[in-house]
């Protein structure tokens, strides 16, 4: 049985979480990724990375590869807008170059990280995969367009958009640029959350939950398609008052946001599949607090994805 898995951007905030996890289960792992952010990922026997942009992968580099778990992208919107065409050429121009080699080399199936977000606003209390996707930004936007190149290619192997929540949690290459990893930051370090709105619904879904699903979907022949991932939707407020909760005397603060998204994920049919989540919320960010608390997640500057790239681009 060929077990060879391709992890594109898996040097990433979730590369980094998926990838051990895949190792255990002895996996053999190519890591392609620029690694922008820094190299957290362990040495390992069965683990191969390649310092590449994916638009510059070689068919001899997929050679032997059963299945693609394609992370690789500019990681949200505010990093996307800092150069849109970069985005474009990495999520849609990477993604189409992605599936031609994986076509010509024979692989099997393809798991593709699109996002939530695809949705833009949506009033529904639940929206699922039959709702239309009115993406708003230019990450948004190519999430959706990359979606379609991929299920283009669906005669030639088994495909899935995986569109998952914002996400949380403790990983080895660590965003600190995510909602409530952020606040967590600043209950435990400076006992005080600045939140910009608070009326947004915005589904959440651990870091490890994340990985377990890339996973489900590599190891079962489930039906083509999208497929949403969400543990659960919250206003922002709502998240910040839970946070709150985990420190003394921490204040909220409260100011206007110019960011309009806003939807409440369903993953019915996600669990239809036997899909269960683990890590549940409280306890999962009462443990990042004392992280936090502890120096156990540090605060690095390549931990911020958009000055990391914004220094980036200066200096290139």
């Amino acid at each position: 049985m060929n077990n060879k898995i391709l992890v594109t951007g898996g040097a990433g905030y979730v590369g980094t979480t998926l990838v051990p996890l895949l190792l255990k289960q002895n996996y053999k792992v190519l890591v392609i990724d620029t690694f922008w952010f820094g190299n957290y990922l362990p040495k390992h026997k069965n683990l191969i990375t390649l310092k590449k942009n994916i638009l510059n992968i070689k068919e001899r580099d997929m050679k032997g590869i059963h299945t693609i778990i394609h992370l690789a992208s500019v990681a949200n919107d505010t990093a996307s807008d800092l150069d849109p065409k970069l985005t474009w050429e990495i999520s849609c121009l990477g993604t189409k170059h992605l599936c031609d080699i994986a076509k010509k080399v024979g692989v099997k199936k393809f798991i593709f990280a699109s996002s939530g977000s695809v949705y833009g606003v949506k009033k529904e209390k639940k929206v699922n995969e039959k709702l239309s996707c009115e993406p708003i930004s230019d990450y948004n936007k190519t999430k959706i367009v990359a979606e379609k190149i991929v299920e283009s290619y669906k005669k030639y192997f088994r495909y899935y958009n995986i569109r998952p929540s914002t996400l949380y949690g403790a990983s080895p290459r660590m965003r600190l640029d995510l909602t409530m990893n952020i606040l967590t930051k600043h209950a435990a370090i400076n006992n005080q959350i600045k939140v910009f709105g608070g009326k947004q619904w915005r589904p959440f879904l651990h870091v490890k939950d994340m990985a377990n699903v890339y996973i489900h979907f590599l190891k079962k022949n489930l039906k083509q398609g999208s497929y949403n991932a969400s543990d659960g939707n919250l206003r922002v407020i709502d998240k910040a008052k839970i946070i709150q909760k985990l420190s003394k005397n921490c204040k909220i603060k409260i100011t206007k946001s110019n960011d309009i998204r806003s939807y409440r994920l369903s993953s019915e049919k996600l669990i239809k599949t036997g899909f269960k989540f683990k890590h549940k919320l409280i306890p999962s960010l009462n443990e990042m607090f004392f992280m936090f608390k502890s120096g156990k997640i540090k605060d690095l500057p390549n931990f911020y994805s958009l000055k990391w790239l914004s220094e980036f681009k200066n200096k290139n």
